[in-house]
């Protein structure tokens, strides 16, 4: 009795502490400022979706179409504005719902594992790389949503539940419509390799065929995921060309791809999503040779299970190795398989210091955003530039406009890029956003009022 009541109050503890670490992420989502680039463009271009009531091709601007990612994100943030209104509480609340269905997901096959579903939840919640796309308005979340029913539902589906593989497959649609086929490959590269070393070269495909509902499963994601793809084709022709062949193949094998439309491809050393991975994976992925070492004496060697959940976790980091063109978010997907998978090295005990860890990572999480909003943020967003003005005085760019400004603005402020431009809007008073290195480019410049700046802008009231 007296053991059953500590299990019980032990459980309550890790609840109460699962509940804190979600909530401390849920407050600080409207506590910081949409920073440039990827936040603040993805959250411009929901802005924009709800603006012009186009819900069919997400735009990079007014009459021009993204064509970088599908529109999941967009949807889901947008849908964001929808409900609650223009702030970066409605553009990332949709993006941490998605995070807890993950959690849901994980827990679930936790579960069926013979593992705490709680621990799992800690483990994924207060895992860096996770706990700051709760909620980040970016793609890597709704694709580590499908990514996650896909794996959950394979796995349920080759235990004989075959409604499972049916889920299975609309989590790969979530994926397409999230990031694209980029799922489809870390898909087939978790399950492929999991099967290989498993069950060998030979044996498993018939069982596959069996056991997955292959034909329907893809009927089924096809009918969730192919109406969008040709009608954005249709939409705007060229569409298919750029992201199928540009975004899914130049990027993965030029690092100094030049077609990128939207910005510069990245140039890493090949390998360093290793490095990504080890860093946006800590605090956990420091117990990971200790897991890994448990679960090989525990059995002997790996069980199927132990090495399901390392080839999920390792399907991101294997497909990355060779490309140069990365970003530390491309772990993400592979995160799931790595809390289950040291959920289960420690399953029916305690995994070492868990609660306190996670405790420690949210107070981190509230200090950064405090050390961010003392000053980081007025350089990455011009939130805070723009709310010193007037509201009724109309707002202008002089030769750079960032995503943040679109946003913060409404779409309100316009760019100017030559003197004619500027001159056209002279003889009433105005507001100018111009970088402090181009101050003494223009005459014009000196004649307006310095009304506010930071350490790289400055708004200037002008024509008073």
């Amino acid at each position: 009795m007296i053991n059953r009541l500590k299990s019980l109050s032990l459980a309550h503890y890790s609840l109460g502490v699962l509940v804190t670490v979600l909530c401390v992420r849920l407050v600080t989502l409207a506590l910081y400022p949409l920073m440039d680039t990827t936040e603040a463009r993805y959250g411009e271009m929901a802005r924009l979706m709800v603006e012009t009531g186009n819900w069919l091709t997400p735009l990079f601007d007014y009459g021009v179409p993204f064509w970088g990612k599908p529109p999941l994100h967009t949807w889901m943030s947008a849908l964001g504005i929808e409900l609650f209104g223009i702030s970066e509480f409605a553009v990332r609340f949709p993006h941490w719902l998605a995070a807890v269905a993950v959690l849901i997901l994980t827990g679930y096959l936790a579960k069926q594992v013979k593992v705490s579903a709680l621990q799992v939840a800690i483990l994924l919640t207060t895992t860096s790389v996770f706990y700051v796309s709760a909620g980040a308005v970016m793609t890597d979340m709704a694709l580590t949503l499908g990514m996650t029913l896909a794996m959950v539902g394979f796995y349920l589906c080759w235990q004989d539940r075959q409604v499972w593989g049916y889920l299975g497959f609309v989590g790969l649609a979530i994926g397409l419509l999230s990031k694209g086929p980029v799922v489809l490959v870390l898909m087939s590269l978790a399950v492929g390799l999991w099967l290989l070393w498993q069950y060998g070269p030979i044996q498993p495909w018939k069982q596959l065929y069996r056991r997955v509902p292959l034909l329907g499963g893809l009927g089924l994601m096809l009918l969730l995921s192919l109406p969008w793809y040709l009608m954005a084709e249709q939409a705007t022709p060229g569409f298919l060309q750029y992201f199928i062949v540009g975004e899914h193949w130049l990027r993965f094998v030029d690092s100094g791809w030049q077609g990128d439309l939207y910005g510069s491809a990245h140039d890493e050393t090949r390998g360093t999503i290793w490095l990504f991975f080890a860093v946006s994976a800590l605090p956990w992925s420091l117990f990971i040779p200790r897991a890994l070492w448990r679960l090989w004496q525990a059995g002997s060697g790996f069980d199927k299970t132990t090495k399901f959940f390392i080839c999920w976790m390792l399907s991101p980091l294997i497909l990355f190795t060779f490309a140069g063109n990365i970003l530390p978010a491309y772990v993400l997907p592979g995160i799931p398989g790595m809390g289950l998978l040291l959920a289960y090295a420690w399953r029916g005990e305690k995994i070492p210091k868990l609660e306190p860890i996670a405790l420690g990572v949210s107070l981190l999480i509230l200090m950064a955003v405090v050390v961010l909003n003392l000053g980081p943020t007025k350089e990455k967003s011009d939130k805070w530039l723009l709310a010193q003005r007037a509201p009724a005085i109309s707002t202008y760019y002089w030769q750079d406009r960032r995503f943040s400004s679109k946003f913060y603005s409404q779409g309100k402020a316009k760019l100017l890029q030559s003197e004619a431009e500027l001159r056209q809007v002279a003889g009433v008073p105005f507001y100018l956003v111009v970088k402090n290195e181009n101050l003494d480019d223009l005459k014009t410049f000196s004649e307006c009022f310095n009304t506010a700046e930071t350490a790289k802008k400055s708004l200037l009231l002008c024509g008073t």
